[in-house]
């Protein structure tokens, strides 16, 4: 069966007169009932009893309508609900984004794409940097926001901004006033990281080790909110991203630029190589692409 012999069969049942159905669905009479002659033909028997001057529905015409109208119903809205989607009228787009980049940057990127494109749900997942990576790699999300995965990942990075790592301190702390901070100097205080397998705690590490410095860990939790408390409680000093300045601040602590060494790496969206994004995928992907985001360090 074919879409176009299902709407020549609906028509001629609800009329039960080949010339109106004609009109309806736009057929010469012969053409018509072609169709209708094939539709018999590829089910095996007839569907009209047909003499000079009455159509009628057989026993098997009358079973079938029901069943074609649901169908073509269906044809219908699959048909409307891609239209609608390709043109970003209705749509969902799945996400993850590293905690730093979900809970500072996101809910204004998604402020404007909400405004252009206000029928498109966007769901997000907030993990850290190494589930990022995973739910984009085996398809559970669309879009991941991470730092820049290891060259040998099948992903496509596309760079957004260049994030430095800031020093975190009590307000309260002789730090606090200082312009900037180095690494050895802030190791004398107790610190306060995320737990691993954190991408930051584990990036830290490995440059640290190249300049023979260690963690003096004193205190570890899985969320950066947490670590800022900490630190404005006064227990100890931490190092996050520079997106998060905005957070700490709001948490009570004070946050440095650090030097000796500088630790900086690219952050930017992952989507996996050879698979093409929906369209309200792509549309999001565009507007994060295109956003201002100019890192926070700079102006601190």
């Amino acid at each position: 069966m074919t879409v176009k012999q299902l709407r020549a069969f609906i028509a001629v049942a609800q009329t039960l007169n080949f010339a109106q159905a004609c009109e309806r669905v736009h057929l010469s009479q012969s053409a018509l009932s072609l169709t209708i002659k094939a539709l018999e033909n590829s089910l095996g028997g007839r569907l009209f009893s047909r003499t000079t001057r009455h159509v009628r529905l057989t026993p098997e015409g009358e079973a079938l309508l029901p069943l074609a109208r649901r169908l073509i119903a269906d044809w219908d809205n699959a048909e409307d609900e891609l239209r609608l989607r390709f043109t970003l009228q209705q749509g969902r787009v799945t996400m993850a984004a590293m905690p730093s980049f979900a809970g500072n940057l996101l809910p204004a990127l998604l402020r404007n794409f909400r405004q252009r494109y206000p029928q498109i749900n966007v769901a997000v997942d907030d993990v850290i940097n190494e589930q990022v990576i995973e739910m984009v790699m085996d398809g559970y999300v669309e879009l991941g926001i991470a730092f820049e995965p290891d060259p040998f990942t099948s992903l496509r990075f596309t760079p957004l901004y260049l994030d430095r790592f800031v020093a975190v301190v009590p307000a309260e702390s002789v730090l606090a006033g200082r312009k900037h901070v180095c690494w050895k100097l802030l190791l004398e205080w107790p610190f306060i990281t995320l737990q691993r397998p954190s991408a930051v705690r584990l990036m830290l590490e490995q440059h640290l080790k190249e300049w023979n410095l260690t963690l003096p860990v004193a205190f570890e939790s899985h969320q950066l909110a947490t670590v800022g408390r900490m630190v404005s409680a006064g227990l100890g000093v931490s190092v996050v991203p520079a997106l998060c300045i905005g957070q700490m601040h709001e948490l009570g602590a004070r946050c440095i630029p650090l030097r000796d060494p500088v630790i900086e790496r690219p952050v930017g969206i992952l989507r996996r190589a050879e698979h093409e994004l929906s369209v309200a995928a792509q549309a999001l992907y565009d507007t994060l692409q295109k956003a201002s985001l100019p890192p926070e360090h700079e102006s601190q």
